[in-house]
C-alpha cells in the first residue's frame, strides 16, 4: 500500500497546502494530495477560492524537486487540463493523476490522455467514466459504506484505488485502519491511503511511504 499526505504533511491546520507542508511531505518520501485552481491564467494550489496569496503549482513542483512521488491532483475548476498536463509532463512526472473534476472536465481530460481517477462514494455509485479511468478515489463522507470485497473488485478490474482515510472527514481513523490492516488487500501495490497522519500510518501498517 502507498501512503500519501493530504494537502501536504501539515502539523497545524494553517500549514495545509503551504510550502512547509509540501517540504515535510516530500522530504519524508510521501507523495501528496493537493488542490489545483486557476487565478488570472496561472495554476495555483488552493482548496478554496483563491485570493492571490496561494503558492503556484510551479512553485510546489519546485519543492518536489524532480522526485517522482505519487501526486493526487484534486481539480477544483474546469479548463485546467492542458496547462496542468504541460507542467506535469515538463517535470517528467509519471505517478500523478487527477480526480474530483466535473464530469464534462473529466471527459476533456480523458480525451487529452490525462491519468484520471473517478470518484466512488455513497453519493456516487456507479462512478462516472469508470471504464475510462485508471483508478478510483474511494471516499466515505458519513461512514465506510464499502467493504473489502468492493475494493477488491476495483483492483480485480485493474484499477488503482486511493482510499480517503476517515480523519479527513473528522471521524476516528483507528477502527478503519484496524480493519484494513487485517485485510487481504493491504499490501496490494495499486492501493493508496490518503491521510492527514502519514507517519502514524507508516508505523501502524508497517509500510514505507
Amino acid at each position: 500500500m502507498i501512503i500519501i499526505s493530504h494537502r501536504g504533511y501539515w502539523k497545524d491546520a494553517a500549514e495545509k497546502n503551504q510550502p512547509v507542508a509540501f517540504h515535510r511531505s516530500f522530504d519524508l518520501g510521501f507523495g501528496t494530495e493537493t488542490d489545483v485552481r486557476d487565478l488570472k491564467g496561472e495554476l495555483v494550489i488552493s482548496h478554496d477560492m483563491p485570493t492571490g496569496h496561494e503558492i503556484t503549482l510551479e512553485a510546489m513542483l519546485d519543492i518536489l524537486a524532480g522526485r517522482d512521488l505519487p501526486m493526487a491532483m484534486n481539480i477544483k475548476a474546469d479548463g485546467l487540463a492542458k496547462p496542468l498536463q504541460a507542467q506535469m509532463n515538463a517535470r517528467g512526472l509519471t505517478k500523478w493523476y487527477t480526480f474530483d473534476m466535473s464530469v464534462p472536465e473529466m471527459v476533456v481530460q480523458h480525451r487529452l490522455g490525462l491519468p484520471i481517477y473517478t470518484r466512488a462514494s455513497e453519493y456516487e455509485t456507479p462512478p462516472a467514466l469508470y471504464e475510462q479511468s485508471i483508478g478510483v478515489w474511494l471516499d466515505a463522507f458519513v461512514s465506510e459504506w464499502y467493504s473489502e470485497s468492493d475494493i477488491n473488485a476495483f483492483l480485480q478490474d485493474g484499477k488503482h484505488v486511493a482510499i480517503v482515510s476517515p480523519e479527513l472527514h473528522k471521524r476516528d481513523h483507528l477502527p478503519f485502519w484496524t480493519r484494513l490492516k487485517a485485510s487481504q488487500i493491504l499490501h496490494h501495490p495499486a492501493l493508496t491511503l490518503c491521510t492527514d497522519l502519514p507517519e502514524d500510518a507508516v508505523a501502524f501498517f508497517r509500510e514505507t511511504p
